[in-house]
């Protein structure tokens, strides 16, 4: 776990926190999205587009735009109220590195995946980032988180 700045991460990919229909406007979405400039979301319309919107649990990669990684890696998390967001989440994360292992990526960087604008609670967040992380094949996972209380849930969450 690191404190910074996931546009900056020493890594071969991002995850993104997505929505099923990959609309990158607000959070970290929109953060990643802007930095990457139009051709991240118009891929990504394009792919809703032939597909239709992606389920929660799952992951899509697209290429990364103006942003210095292999691509980024849509994860589509839960929102809280919708039930087992917990188990949701460990699975939108672990498809996420799944498909950075299946592209030969060695190393990933992840944010606070549902923890933001889906409020999925942030001791079910710790949980599901370690779980996934822990169960992952890749040779670096980085969670990378910006906000105190996020932190403060992982720390928590470390120490059991």
């Amino acid at each position: 776990m690191v404190r910074g700045n996931l546009l900056e991460e020493p890594v071969d990919a991002i995850v993104n926190a997505a929505n099923g229909h990959l609309a990158h406007g607000g959070g970290v979405a929109g953060i990643i999205s802007r930095a990457a400039g139009p051709s991240l979301q118009e891929e990504s319309d394009r792919l809703v587009t032939a597909r239709g919107p992606f389920a929660t649990g799952s992951a899509v990669a697209t290429t990364a735009g103006r942003l210095p990684f292999k691509g980024v890696i849509h994860a589509v998390g839960p929102r809280y109220g919708e039930g087992d967001e917990e188990k949701k989440l460990v699975q939108a994360l672990s498809a996420a590195f799944s498909l950075a292992v299946e592209r030969g990526w060695q190393s990933v960087s992840f944010p606070a995946v549902s923890a933001g604008i889906f409020s999925v609670p942030l001791d079910i967040c710790a949980r599901a980032y370690l779980a996934a992380a822990r169960a992952s094949r890749l040779s670096k996972v980085r969670l990378c988180l910006r906000d105190q209380p996020v932190i403060d849930a992982v720390l928590k969450e470390l120490k059991r």
